[in-house]
């Protein structure tokens, strides 16, 4: 009789602790996506507004996300799944360092060349989760041939987690130029 009522009465402590809000695997602070996303829109106003990019038209979507179209592509706007080439340097919007690129120069004149990469444009499939969110949603904005600035604030971009020459909770920016998608 033990022997049938002791696995019953392990998994019954098991489902109990597991639906307890003090549960000993859920680690950490939950993020802030709201309260992170407000504090970076105005960090990116006061930055749009001393900036000086010039622009034919900027895009404010909705998420928070900034595009600055600089010269205006042709063509379909991509859809999910469509394959997407593009050289980029990102960097980051509170000291202009930069952290990554798809030029070669860029990185040697930055410090940050890696002669175990090689240095040609970027191919992701769009809104597949191979980029930063933020990234999906501005090349959904824009068509091919676009030279861009992204503006990506945390929440879509690495949010609280550091990478690699980027701080937690960084404002990223992006000089784009879209060469096409398949």
């Amino acid at each position: 009789m033990i022997k049938k009522v002791l696995p019953v009465f392990f998994l019954g402590l098991i489902a109990l602790f597991s639906c307890e809000p003090t549960n000993p695997f859920n680690i950490g602070p939950v993020y802030d996506y709201e309260g992170n996303l407000a504090k970076d829109r105005v960090k990116i106003d006061a930055y749009l507004d001393t900036a000086k990019i010039d622009s034919i038209y900027r895009i404010h979507d909705p998420s928070g996300v900034v595009i600055i179209v600089q010269e205006e592509g042709a063509g379909s706007r991509p859809i999910t799944n469509s394959v997407i080439y593009t050289d980029y340097t990102g960097f980051l919007m509170e000291d202009g360092t930069v952290f990554d690129t798809s030029y070669e120069n860029v990185a040697r004149d930055n410090d940050i060349f890696d002669e175990k990469r090689d240095y040609i444009p970027l191919r992701f499939i769009l809104n597949t989760n191979q980029v930063i969110f933020g990234w999906d949603i501005a090349f959904n904005r824009i068509r091919p041939k676009t030279k861009a600035v992204f503006v990506i604030p945390s929440p879509l971009a690495y949010r609280d987690k550091e990478e690699t020459r980027i701080p937690a909770n960084s404002i990223l920016v992006f000089n784009i130029d879209f060469l096409g998608l398949d």
